[in-house]
C-alpha cells in the first residue's frame, strides 16, 4: 500500500477542481482506501484532493526564486546604461560583427526566457471559487479577491513580443499599462474558464436522478391518493388501496378549459401596471431582475371577480363536484410546462443556468429545474407561479369547500371546524402577498431552477394538498366547542408570530444591515460580507420560520378532530420537507460560510426545536 506523503495539518498548494490554479490550503485527513486527501482552503471549503493535484509550498517558492534570478528588468539597466550617451561615439563605430553577435545575444535571451517565464494571475479566489462551486452567486462577494499563482505557458509570438517590450528603452510606465492591459485579459479568460468548468451541480438532491425519476410519478399518485382518500366514508389507513375511479372520469374538457381560463386571468393581473417595481437579489452576472410587486392588488382583483360570480347565482361548488378532474388537469398543464422549460433551457446561456439544476442529467434538471428565470419578455415565469394562480387557487378552493358543505348538509352558516380552518389559512395567503417582495430572498427564488419540481408543486401541491383540512371536512364534519376553538385560535397566532418576525428580521437585516432600527440585532461577520445573526429569533434557534409554520400546521389540522390521521398529513409532511430543506440549508451554509458557520452552530445549537432539535 502506498505512504502517504503530506501529513495531517501540513500548510500546502491545492489544485482547484476544473482549473490549473493552485490555493494554499490544510490537510485535514487522509482516505487509506480511495487515497485521497480531505483538504480544507481558507474560507472553509473542504475538498477531496488526489496527492497528484497537490503540491509542496517549497516547489513554488523554487520556482518564484528562479524566475526572479534572471529577471529581466536587471538586463534591462544594464543594456540601457551600455548605451549611454557618453558611448554613443564608440557604439557607431561598432563593426557588424558585433552587430550580429548583439542580435544573437538577444535570441539568446528570449530562449531563455521562454524556457521559464511564469505568469501572475490576480484571481478572485476562496470565497468566489466557493461560491461559483455551491452554486450561490452574490455580489456582496465579488469585493473580495486573493493572488493565486498559475504556471502557464506562453504561445511563443506573445513570447517574443513580451521580452522585446521589456527589453526596449520605453519608458516604465508605458511598459506598466501595457503589463495590466495583458494582465487584466489574463484573468477574464481564467474567470471564463473556471465559471465552465466549476458550475457545474456536483452535490445532487432527492436521491440524484433514481430518486427524481420516482418523484416525477410518485407526487401525482400521492395527490390522487389523499383526494381519493378524502372521498371515503372511511377513510382510514386500514382501507388502502381505496376504489379507483374509472379513467374515463377523471378527464373532462370544460374542466380542463376553466383552468385555463384561471391561470391566464391571473397572468392578467400580474402584468396590470400597477404596484411597484423592485429590483431582486444580484444575479452570477452581477445583474439584477427586475420584479413588479401587485400580488395583493391581484388578490383583490380576484376577490372582486369571485364576489361577482355569487352575485349572479355561479354554483362555486362546481369545484368540489369536478375537484379531482381539475387536479388531473392542474397536473396536465404543469408536465406541459415542465416540458417547455426544459427545451426552452437548453438555449439559455451558462450564467442563466440554476446553480442546483446544472447537472448534466437530463431527469435530474428536469425536476430541480435547468434555467433559474425563465422569462417571457418581462414575465417571469417561476416568479408569476411562485404567488398567484396556485396560492390563491388555495384560497378559492376552500371557499367552495365551505359552500359545498352548507349545501350538502342543508346547513344556513358554516361549521366552526370550517370557519376556523378557511380564516386561519386566508390568513397566511394574504400574509404572503402583502410580503411578497420577500419572496425575493427565498432560495426557490435565487437558487432553485424552475422546472417539475417547483411547477408541480406551485400549481398541484398547494392548492389541492394545502385544502385537504377543508376538503375533508365536506364529507367528515367535526363539531368543536368554543373554548377549544380558542385555544387553537391562540395556538395558530403564535406560530403566526414566530413566523412573521423571524422573516422580517432576516429581510430587513439581508437588505440593509446598517439600518438603525436594527442596531439592536448582533451578528458573526463572513467572509463573503454578510452577516449571521445571534440576536432575535435567529439566535433562538437556527430556523425558526420553520418553527412558525410547524406551529400553524399543526392549528390547521386540529379543527378536524382526531378520528383519522388524513388531516394530519399535512403536518407530517411538513415537518418532513422542512426537516429536508433544514439540512440542506445547513450543508449549504457550511460550505458558503466556513468556519463562520460553525462558530454560529456553537452559538446556537438547536436547529428547529429549542432543546430537542
Amino acid at each position: 500500500m502506498p505512504s502517504r506523503k503530506f501529513a495531517d495539518g501540513e500548510v500546502v498548494m491545492g489544485r482547484w477542481p476544473g482549473s490549473v490554479l493552485y490555493y494554499e490550503v490544510q490537510v485535514t485527513s487522509y482516505d487509506d482506501v480511495s487515497h485521497l486527501y480531505t483538504v480544507k482552503y481558507k474560507d472553509g471549503t473542504e475538498l477531496a484532493l488526489k496527492e497528484s493535484d497537490i503540491r509542496s509550498q517549497s516547489a513554488f517558492k523554487h520556482r518564484k526564486s528562479q524566475s526572479s534570478s534572471s529577471s529581466p528588468s536587471r538586463r534591462s539597466t544594464s543594456r540601457s546604461r551600455s548605451r549611454s550617451p557618453g558611448r554613443s561615439g564608440k557604439g557607431r563605430r561598432r563593426s557588424s560583427s558585433q552587430s550580429r553577435e548583439h542580435r544573437d545575444d538577444k535570441k539568446k535571451i528570449i530562449q531563455e526566457t521562454s524556457l521559464d517565464l511564469p505568469v501572475l494571475v490576480w484571481f478572485k479566489a476562496s470565497e468566489n471559487n466557493t461560491r461559483r462551486y455551491n452554486g450561490e452567486p452574490d455580489s456582496t462577494e465579488r469585493n473580495d479577491t486573493s493572488r493565486v499563482i498559475s504556471e502557464q505557458k506562453l504561445k511563443p509570438d506573445l513570447q517574443i513580443e513580451r521580452v522585446i517590450e521589456q527589453y526596449s528603452l520605453r519608458p516604465r510606465k508605458e511598459e506598466k499599462k501595457k503589463e495590466e492591459v495583458y494582465s487584466e485579459k489574463k484573468v477574464f479568460e481564467t474567470i471564463k474558464t473556471i465559471e465552465k468548468t466549476s458550475s457545474k451541480t456536483k452535490d445532487l438532491e432527492f436521491g440524484g436522478r433514481i430518486g427524481t425519476f420516482a418523484l416525477i410519478f410518485f407526487l401525482p399518485a400521492a395527490v390522487f391518493y389523499l383526494l381519493l382518500m378524502c372521498k371515503q366514508d372511511d377513510p382510514s389507513l386500514m382501507n388502502f388501496p381505496p376504489p379507483l375511479p374509472p379513467l374515463e372520469s377523471l378527464w373532462e374538457a370544460r374542466v380542463f378549459g376553466v383552468f385555463l381560463l384561471w391561470f391566464f386571468l391571473q397572468a392578467l393581473f400580474y402584468l396590470l401596471p400597477i404596484g411597484k417595481v423592485v429590483e431582486g437579489l444580484p444575479l452570477s452576472n452581477g445583474r439584477k431582475l427586475h420584479y413588479r410587486i401587485n400580488g395583493f392588488y391581484a388578490f383583490v382583483l380576484t376577490a372582486a371577480v369571485i364576489g361577482t360570480l355569487l352575485y349572479f347565482q355561479f354554483e362555486l361548488h362546481y369545484l368540489y363536484d369536478h375537484f379531482m378532474q381539475f387536479a388531473v388537469s392542474a397536473a396536465v398543464f404543469s408536465m406541459v410546462l415542465s416540458i417547455y422549460l426544459y427545451i426552452r433551457s437548453l438555449k439559455a446561456p451558462q450564467e442563466e443556468l440554476a446553480p442546483s439544476g446544472n447537472s448534466g442529467y437530463f431527469i435530474y434538471d428536469f425536476f430541480t429545474g435547468h434555467e433559474l428565470n425563465p422569462r417571457i419578455g418581462s414575465f417571469d415565469l417561476k416568479y408569476f407561479c411562485e404567488l398567484r394562480p396556485g396560492l390563491m387557487g388555495w384560497v378559492v378552493i376552500n371557499l367552495a369547500m365551505l359552500l359545498a358543505e352548507m349545501k350538502i348538509h342543508n346547513q344556513s352558516t358554516p361549521s366552526l371546524s370550517m370557519i376556523l380552518v378557511n380564516s386561519f389559512q386566508l390568513l397566511y395567503v394574504v400574509d404572503a402577498l402583502w410580503n411578497e417582495e420577500a419572496v425575493l430572498t427565498t432560495m426557490d427564488i435565487t437558487h432553485d431552477g424552475f422546472g417539475f419540481m417547483l411547477a408541480f408543486g406551485d400549481l398541484v401541491w398547494v392548492p389541492f394538498v394545502y385544502s385537504l383540512q377543508a376538503f375533508y371536512l365536506v364529507g367528515h364534519p367535526t363539531a368543536i366547542s368554543w373554548p377549544v376553538a380558542a385555544a387553537i385560535t391562540l395556538l395558530n397566532c403564535i406560530g403566526y408570530y414566530i413566523f412573521r418576525s423571524a422573516n422580517s428580521q432576516k429581510n430587513n437585516f439581508r437588505r440593509n444591515p446598517g439600518d438603525p432600527k436594527l442596531a439592536y440585532l448582533k451578528f458573526i461577520p463572513t467572509a463573503t460580507g454578510k452577516g449571521l445573526l445571534v440576536t432575535g429569533w435567529w439566535g433562538f434557534v437556527r430556523h425558526p420560520n420553520y418553527l412558525g409554520d410547524i406551529i400553524m400546521a399543526l392549528a390547521w389540522s386540529l379543527p378536524c378532530g382526531f378520528n383519522h390521521i388524513l388531516p394530519y398529513f399535512y403536518v407530517i409532511y411538513f415537518i418532513c420537507l422542512l426537516v429536508h430543506r433544514e439540512a440542506r440549508d445547513e450543508h449549504h451554509c457550511k460550505q458558503k460560510y466556513g468556519l463562520a458557520w460553525e462558530r454560529y452552530c456553537q452559538r446556537v445549537p438547536y436547529r428547529i426545536f429549542p432543546y430537542i432539535y
